[in-house]
């Protein structure tokens, strides 16, 4: 948005701390002015035709696609993601978008049988002074009166929603909420997080550019003060939020009377059994535990082995492991840059310390260059450990052996979290067990947490979260029903 200031933020690398680029920070008076355009914006929008919706959202994403190398380059800086990961998000978006315009014009309502019960039609039908029916009696023009009214469920837009976004995804996760909001016909302001502000400005643009009403997406990057001030603003009728638990639940704390949607952590737990494909498994666990430095709400934590294939299994992984190359996320074949920060891996190293010094054993990494984590394998280690309990938002796995399949899916269970669990067997009867227990939004059989399609109903149990992302079950979150009954006899 144009600020009415000149305060600017100087957006850098995580990596190396060059600076990327130049965002302006939005005072009270700008917020005021995107909430007023939000409102606007929504007026505009909710009365668009289906097919004007889909048209800009379709746009969007072939304009998305000719911009591809340009937006990579900007999450790749700005974010510090590998150009492989930067590219796979771009692809991912590309979709995002093609699909809400998909979804944009499909979206309906349905009918709701009214002729489902003679005694309450009986009752319905009659008043005061008329004459009672008796359907016991009735002839077939009578029981086909009975049946002329019809219900009709539609949806309908709510208002404008505020989208707050995380850092790691800051593209994809930013089409999570922003895409199914236009598809259904609402308007949204977007406080993108503070260190990844840029990419938010090149998907505005390109909305723009796909023919977006006015004021129907404005980007505001403000303090936390102003973003607390924006949730319980009463002029918004949801806020989305994705990022930590503690901020979620605080969000959720201060709306008011909105809706909330709020896409939390997870501390996401892998049972490979001794039936499972194990170079499978050892690959994509590494896969799951390193992808962005760990940085991924589902990315593979607590890996739990059946004990007779642990060391093959540990022998596998961490020759894998060791493969991984570190470094600049701007050079080609990096595996794993930086975390978004120092500050980060400061912390994800004293986990690392805490748990070797209450028993837990250092089978790779353990170390840190700045901002770079080196890939780390712990074992040994148990409940009662951060490491363990917690949310390490890093490339950290830890590895330990179980006997009992049960007491496996008890221990993966046994955490406030319940984002998406990963699953390696050949047994379909212990996979359709695992779910009754293992209390996860989703649960990956032969595969690990970290897959995601975009169009999936994507959310967690618990502390993880409340609502659905995924486009069609984002816009069922995005719009209420007003029901309509018509009698026509």
């Amino acid at each position: 948005m144009n600020t009415q200031n000149s305060q600017i933020d100087l957006i850098r690398s995580p990596y190396d701390g060059a600076v990327v680029g130049e965002m302006p920070i939005a005072n009270e008076n700008d917020i005021e002015a995107a909430i007023i355009a939000a409102q606007r914006g929504f007026e505009t929008m909710r009365r668009l035709p289906r097919f004007v919706r889909a048209d800009i959202l379709q746009r969007a994403s072939e304009i998305l696609r000719t911009r591809r190398d340009e937006v990579v380059r900007v999450i790749s800086s700005e974010a510090g993601k590998p150009l492989f990961d930067a590219r796979g998000e771009v692809s991912r978006a590309i979709f995002n978008l093609s699909n809400a315009a998909s979804e944009a014009r499909r979206i309906a309502g349905e009918e709701v049988p009214l002729d489902m019960d003679a005694g309450i039609f009986e009752y319905q039908t009659t008043g005061a002074g008329g004459a009672r029916i008796d359907l016991s009696q009735a002839d077939a023009e009578q029981l086909q009166a009975a049946s002329r009214r019809i219900g009709i469920a539609r949806r309908f837009p709510i208002g404008p929603i505020l989208a707050i976004a995380p850092f790691n995804f800051p593209l994809n996760l930013v089409l999570h909420k922003v895409a199914p909001a236009l598809a259904v016909g609402n308007s949204v302001v977007l406080k993108p997080a503070p260190q990844t502000p840029l990419t938010s400005l090149l998907l505005a643009d390109i909305l723009r550019e796909a023919g977006l009403p006015e004021g129907a997406l404005t980007v505001v990057h403000c303090p936390v003060p102003l973003a607390e001030k924006m949730v319980r603003d009463e002029r918004f009728e949801m806020v989305t939020f994705t990022g930590s638990a503690k901020v979620g639940w605080h969000i959720k704390a201060i709306a008011g009377r909105k809706r909330v949607a709020l896409e939390l952590g997870g501390n996401a737990a892998v049972l490979v059994c001794k039936d499972a494909d194990l170079d499978l498994a050892a690959t994509r666990c590494v896969r799951g535990g390193v992808v962005y430095g760990g940085q991924y709400c589902i990315g593979v934590q607590r890996i739990l082995v059946e004990q007779e294939v642990h060391d093959d299994f540990l022998a596998r992984l961490l020759d894998r492991v060791a493969a991984c190359r570190v470094g600049n996320p701007g050079e080609e074949g990096v595996d794993v840059g930086p975390v978004i920060d120092e500050g980060s891996a400061k912390r994800i190293q004293s986990w690392v310390d805490q748990a070797q010094a209450m028993g837990a054993t250092v089978l790779a990494g353990g170390t840190r260059d700045r901002a770079v984590v080196q890939p780390t394998v712990l074992g040994n280690t148990r409940a009662g450990m951060t490491i363990e309990d917690e949310e390490v938002f890093g490339p950290v796995l830890t590895v330990n052996p179980f006997s009992k399949f049960s007491e496996a899916v008890t221990r993966a269970n046994a955490t406030r979290y319940g984002l998406q669990g990963g699953l390696f067997t050949n047994d379909l009867r212990q996979a359709f067990r695992a779910l009754e227990d293992w209390d996860v939004g989703g649960l990956m059989v032969n595969d690990v947490p970290i897959y995601r399609i975009d169009n999936m109903p994507f959310g967690g149990w618990k502390e993880s979260g409340l609502g659905r992302e995924g486009t069609r079950y984002a816009m069922h979150e995005m719009s209420e029903i007003k029901h309509l009954v018509i009698n026509y006899n």
